[in-house]
């Protein structure tokens, strides 16, 4: 699966119209989607902001880059990437990343957190460390979390257009509900107690002090 990411950093006083710009969006992804063009899509509001960091992102996700590609220029022929809201931004950053594991609920959510947990693989670690990780630990975990309802999503994401090093991914999943973040870190914990050699495992292989988190609050749909 392939998912194009539209970052922006909107000053506050337009934060408002961002749900306008969504809305002026829908019908071209749901055209998409119905179509089976992409598999999903949706919108973002940062919850826990950085200083000079993005504060929305719009994002659609597809099979085939082809299906990135012609829903963004479906959406640019539509005129909607230069919207006035979106030409106020003070910083913006596209980024397509590519998942072999992934999996969903099919359906739409509103207002539901999303975690996003970055990280960036040590210089030594093998070159399949992502999959190692990802099959041995990571992947059974999201995917009970996912059978009983308490996430509605996950990807674990690698960069296909490398507009940063290479070595980095990133592990996302969207809560059900508030309380549905407290259940992912019980579970996290859970996980590292019942595998004791999966934490030093994972520590093995990244570079801690390039970790980095993030919350946020979005809208979506998944085929």
């Amino acid at each position: 699966m392939y998912s194009y990411i539209a970052n922006w950093q909107i000053p506050r006083a337009h934060w408002g119209e961002m749900a306008k710009a969504a809305d002026a969006d829908k019908p071209i992804l749901d055209k998409a989607l119905a179509d089976g063009t992409i598999v999903g899509y949706g919108n973002d509001e940062v919850t826990v902001h950085v200083a000079d960091g993005y504060t929305h992102d719009d994002w659609w996700s597809s099979m085939s880059m082809a299906g990135l590609l012609k829903v963004l220029n479906q959406l640019s022929s539509a005129g909607n990437t230069t919207t006035s809201v979106l030409e106020s931004a003070t910083k913006h950053e596209d980024v397509i990343f590519e998942t072999r594991y992934y999996n969903w609920h099919s359906g739409s959510y509103k207002n539901s957190p999303v975690q996003v947990a970055f990280y960036k693989l040590k210089a030594d670690a093998p070159d399949d460390a992502v999959d190692l990780l990802s099959k041995n630990l990571v992947v059974p975990m999201l995917e009970k979390l996912l059978a009983d309802g308490t996430i509605l999503e996950y990807e674990i994401d690698t960069q296909a257009v490398h507009t940063e090093s290479p070595g980095s991914f990133e592990i996302v999943w969207v809560a059900a509900n508030p309380e549905a973040v407290d259940k992912v870190n019980a579970a996290i914990q859970a996980a590292l107690k019942a595998q004791p050699l999966g934490g030093p495992a994972f520590l093995s292989m990244i570079d801690l002090s390039a970790h980095r988190d993030e919350l946020v609050h979005g809208n979506g749909v998944f085929k």
